[in-house]
């Protein structure tokens, strides 16, 4: 919403007018949408939700796409070079790369709800060979974007590049159009939000229920019937919970308002437990690979590299917020 004020703000101003406006009450506005969009029960309750994601991302990656490349036509050259941004010195330039690796990490995190989605799919045919194909198609698709978002926003603006193309204001003219795709990006992270949350609220929802099987708290559901809406179920745990929880993501938002760095440092955390160890883990099981055979020396290492990798990244991206936090 702040990127659309600015947008409009330079259009009728000027590019280089003043256009500031605070970001607190729309991360305020963000986390209120959040507390009502996160009492949607669970996985199966929300493809609506999840298609319109989708479709959103699919319009401001294409529309950030077409913005950059049509810049580097205007420039007639393409900006930066094969080394990537420069930096003052070369402890800097390393840092940057640090957080740049939890950027990428962090481009790629459905290995936190894959099996969360495989659950819902229907079968025959069965579920992980559906799965398979729609990982295989999906990892294609956003590989594909990420790269030319990446490379033609780079080769539009080198050094320049801001850390966000549409928010960050590479781009000023269609005004419009960068509105829209601001609004698209509003959307899909309503729709993203929930979707990586929801796993976060079924795991600890299922461990308080069988911890307090008796407790009408955690247990008892309640009907709520509002004009032109369908019954709804509602329970305790899950609004105290969930409203706790968006509460406390919210607070961090407003703490630590750095984009790049915190994705950076939601990559490391991530990256190597969910997306390597555990699924390496049990391919040697599932294939009862022995030890110290090749493939298994293969996969260890592969494994050790990517902690090694999620570590050093860990420590570039919060050396990136104590930076940002301190300038």
């Amino acid at each position: 919403m702040r990127a659309i004020q600015r947008s409009n703000c330079y259009h009728k101003e000027g590019h280089n007018a003043s256009c500031a406006y605070g970001d607190t009450f729309y991360m305020l506005l963000f986390g209120a949408i959040q507390i009502v969009m996160s009492q949607i029960p669970d996985f199966h309750n929300m493809e609506w939700l999840s298609i319109v994601a989708a479709i959103m991302s699919f319009c401001y990656a294409s529309i950030g796409l077409g913005l950059g490349f049509a810049k580097v036509v205007e420039n007639g050259m393409i900006k930066g070079s094969i080394e990537g941004v420069s930096a003052s010195n070369t402890a800097d330039k390393i840092w940057l790369v640090f957080q740049a690796l939890g950027d990428i990490a962090f481009a790629y995190p459905y290995s936190l709800i894959l099996l969360e989605i495989q659950d819902t799919l229907k079968a025959p045919p069965p579920e992980n060979k559906t799965m398979k194909k729609a990982s295989m198609s999906a990892i294609l698709i956003t590989t594909f974007f990420y790269l030319c978002c990446g490379c033609f926003g780079y080769a539009a603006f080198g050094d320049d590049t801001p850390g966000n193309l549409l928010t960050g204001f590479g781009f000023f003219e269609p005004y419009w159009l960068i509105d829209f795709a601001n609004a698209c990006i509003i959307l899909h992270l309503v729709g993203g939000y929930q979707v990586y949350s929801q796993p976060v609220f079924a795991f600890v929802e299922r461990w308080v229920t069988r911890k307090f099987p008796n407790s009408g708290f955690v247990n008892k559901f309640y009907t709520l019937k509002l004009p032109l809406l369908p019954a709804f179920q509602m329970n305790l745990l899950r609004i105290c919970f969930r409203t706790t929880y968006v509460i406390s993501t919210t607070g961090i938002a407003l703490i630590f308002p750095y984009f790049n760095q915190v994705l950076g440092v939601l990559g490391a955390l991530n990256f190597w437990p969910l997306a390597i160890y555990f699924p390496v883990e049990m391919y040697l099981v599932q294939k009862k690979i022995g030890a110290w055979t090749r493939m298994w020396i293969i996969l260890r290492t592969f494994s050790l590299v990517c902690l090694l990798v999620s570590i050093i990244t860990l420590v570039g991206s919060v050396e990136g917020i104590i930076s940002a936090k301190l300038s």
